[in-house]
């Protein structure tokens, strides 16, 4: 073989090389961005405000609204919440809530559908009228639900929340719970 011969024989696996190298950063590439598109990010949150009496046996309310937040890159299928009060609470829970008594709500803009049953006083399985799909970078929101309580003994106690969808069926927390507490004083 001739000098130039092997001179441009090295050039050619140089540039084989480098076409290699680019194609496995290009597959790399495509690889990262199937990753990153069927990424599922769902976080859920509480946002509320109180109106407390220092009173004993004056009512006391919580407003409330619970947002579930898309921040992945596919949409989420069939969300529906839980939202769960302690045991042995003073608090009544009441909102936008459809159940089977009034089925005439189910057009009202906001609504939510109760489906367990109504004889639970602690936990409150909803999901959303008229939304099966919560798209990437939107916001669902359960809002303006009500806590109640008159404090005719000391109380406290937190409320949590819950989220699941198709891609979350075992559910995921929401990131803060809403925690209330009073001491009454005889």
């Amino acid at each position: 073989m001739k000098k130039t011969q092997i001179t441009e024989f090295k050039q050619k696996i140089k540039q084989m090389d480098q076409i290699v190298t680019s194609n496995i950063d290009e597959f790399k590439k495509i690889i990262t961005d199937i990753k990153t598109k069927h990424d599922v990010k769902v976080i859920s949150y509480f946002t509320y405000s109180l109106d407390i009496s220092h009173n004993k046996e004056q009512e006391n309310l919580l407003i409330g609204t619970y947002h579930i937040r898309n921040l992945g890159n596919k949409p989420v299928t069939n969300p529906y919440i839980c939202i769960k009060l302690p045991q042995n609470s003073p608090f009544t829970f009441s909102g936008k809530i459809i159940n089977n008594k009034n089925k005439i709500l189910m057009s009202a803009p906001g609504a939510w559908e109760r489906i367990n049953a109504e004889a639970s006083s602690q936990e409150f399985w909803l999901k959303p009228v008229n939304v099966q799909l919560l798209l990437p970078s939107e916001t669902i929101t359960f809002q303006n639900f009500q806590l109640k309580w008159i404090a005719l003994d000391s109380y406290s106690g937190s409320i949590m929340g819950f989220t699941y969808c198709d891609e979350f069926k075992e559910g995921k927390p929401a990131i803060n719970q809403i925690s209330i507490s009073g001491n009454i004083n005889l």
